[in-house]
């Protein structure tokens, strides 16, 4: 068995490429389809141009990447983007960019305006303004990102009526393309094989971030992106669950789960939940059986997965959980993916009516979700699937092991 401190200098196994063949992405027609899909949203929503500054909307929308992770929270680059002419992109630290059109841009945080970002809102309100000229455009409806209250009054005040361009961009995303898909597919092998390696070295002794440590590097080393959170806890910390990776060293007879929650190659999201249990010691009857309530959770569920199936419906006909479970229980029990976590979000009927309805469309890709683990007992199993939804149901994605022992 490989050591945990061996793994990185005897690194021969984690370029995937080496095991099995990428799948065949077009990305000049995956480029193409999702300029359409904004444009078509931009056009559905009667608006001259969206200023994007969501990190994952520039990924989606011109494949910029940089400081992805730095533009969620100080947000420096921009993008304007029209319903009908050329995109221009501001502050771009990409070399690599294929957009012929970069200008320098305006201080748009605290970080780079300090407590003049009224006055560099109102300069960028200009360039907006300027820009819908350039591009000949009469309409004033703009869409805008998530950005500081100052560059929506500074577009107010020029007479432009601003919508939320979150409403554009999100819906845009939903359905994916084949290329997408295949794309999907690939982070998700990437994330399979670092939980292989994972479930490879543990053993009593081995601590959670040095596991999860393998799985960052596996996604790092196919030229992945970053994970969401460390959600990896093993023992009496995996109930309740939402604990992040610790120094904790696993012992005989834990179970250690984990959720990927994974931005892998070219942007595309692995979310993959696996609880794992650590021998030498025989899981309990107590571990096999909250185990056994979490897979019948996501099975039944997974039948429920249909294009034309309301939110609502989902919610109503979901596995019923019992009552002892429902306290802990996750969030939601189906949530979308794409390039991260993404429309729409059903949570457990115990939890209250869906904050909004909707049904499920073929192209979609949906994650089914299931905790259980008992108020004030050490244990808790995580587990989570990957599916596309197609016409007559679902593609699975994931293919990762069930644990032997615990079923």
């Amino acid at each position: 068995m490989t050591s945990p401190d061996q793994i990185i200098l005897d690194e021969n196994w984690s370029d995937l490429c080496q095991l099995q063949s990428k799948p065949d992405i077009n990305f000049k027609r995956m480029h193409q389809y999702r300029i359409d899909r904004l444009k078509k949203e931009l056009i559905r929503a009667d608006v001259a141009m969206c200023l994007m500054v969501n990190p994952m909307s520039l990924r989606y929308a011109i494949d910029y990447q940089n400081y992805a992770l730095f533009q969620s929270h100080i947000p420096s680059t921009y993008l304007f983007f029209p319903s009908d002419g050329p995109v221009v992109l501001h502050n771009g630290y990409d070399s690599e960019i294929k957009i012929s059109d970069v200008r320098q841009g305006r201080p748009i945080s605290f970080f780079d305006a300090g407590n003049d970002l009224q006055k560099w809102a109102k300069i960028l309100a200009n360039d907006v303004v300027e820009f819908l000229d350039e591009i000949g455009t009469n309409n004033r409806r703009v869409a805008v990102e998530y950005v500081n209250p100052t560059v929506t009054q500074a577009l107010m005040e020029r007479g432009l009526e601003v919508v939320d361009g979150v409403n554009i961009t999100e819906r845009a995303k939903i359905i994916k393309s084949n290329d997408e898909v295949e794309c999907i597919r690939w982070a998700v092998a990437v994330a399979e094989h670092g939980a292989a390696k994972m479930r490879e070295i543990m053993k009593p002794g081995v601590t959670e971030l040095q596991l999860w440590g393998v799985l960052n590097y596996t996604n790092l080393a196919n030229r992945g992106g970053w994970h969401e959170g460390h959600m990896l806890a093993s023992g009496p910390r995996i109930n309740p669950w939402l604990q992040s990776a610790s120094k904790r060293k696993i012992e005989s007879g834990d179970l250690v789960g984990f959720d990927t929650d994974m931005v892998g190659p070219h942007g595309y999201f692995a979310d993959l939940s696996r609880t794992f249990h650590c021998g030498p010691a025989k899981p309990t009857a107590r571990q096999k059986q909250l185990y056994q309530l979490a897979k019948a959770e996501v099975d039944h569920n997974l039948t429920l997965i249909k294009a034309g199936t309301s939110f609502s419906d989902l919610q109503k006909n979901a596995y019923v959980v019992p009552e002892e479970f429902q306290k802990n229980a996750y969030s939601c029990i189906f949530h979308g993916v794409g390039m991260c976590d993404e429309y729409p979000f059903v949570r457990p009927s115990f939890r209250g009516d869906c904050v909004y309805d909707g049904v499920l469309e073929a192209g979609m890709v949906i994650c089914i979700e299931s905790y259980m683990g008992a108020v004030g007992e050490r244990d808790g199993v995580k587990l989570e699937e990957q599916v596309l939804v197609t016409e007559s149901g679902y593609e699975m994605m994931t293919r990762f092991p069930f644990e032997d022992a615990l079923l």
